[in-house]
């Protein structure tokens, strides 16, 4: 599934990673609506153990608004999905979706925003050590 991902491994813990990304996404005109705790999840509801993995929910509300004016369809892909997991390794890993292989794939009315959300996404995962 990588291939519609952009995806970065990090030379610090998943505590440390999970402490820089709002600021890095904040940078890029994002912020951050819903934070889903997979291990927690996972382990509430069926009682397994799994690795530290969070998946955040990130918007930028004018690109929001501008994919959203092009057509109502985007919004089951919002807000744009950033996970952060903890490596076998201990380090965290970072994976932010590439909307030119999901979103303007779907719909050439979305190219440009998909392109600028993209650009924005992969100027975070850089700021990110």
């Amino acid at each position: 599934m990588s291939d519609i991902t952009m995806k970065k491994q990090l030379a610090c813990s998943y505590d440390a990673a999970l402490a820089q990304i709002p600021d890095a996404l904040k940078g890029e005109g994002f912020g951050v609506l819903t934070e889903i705790d997979v291990r927690e999840t996972l382990k509430n509801k069926l009682g397994v153990d799994f690795r530290r993995y969070k998946i955040l929910g990130a918007c930028n509300p004018p690109l929001a608004h501008q994919a959203l004016s092009a057509t109502l369809d985007v919004g089951v892909m919002l807000p744009c999905n950033v996970v952060v997991y903890e490596g076998d390794d201990g380090r965290a890993v970072v994976q932010a979706i590439d909307p030119m292989q999901t979103v303007a794939a779907a719909d050439p009315r979305l190219a440009e925003v998909a392109k600028t959300v993209r650009g924005k996404l992969e100027r975070v995962l850089e700021r990110l050590a």
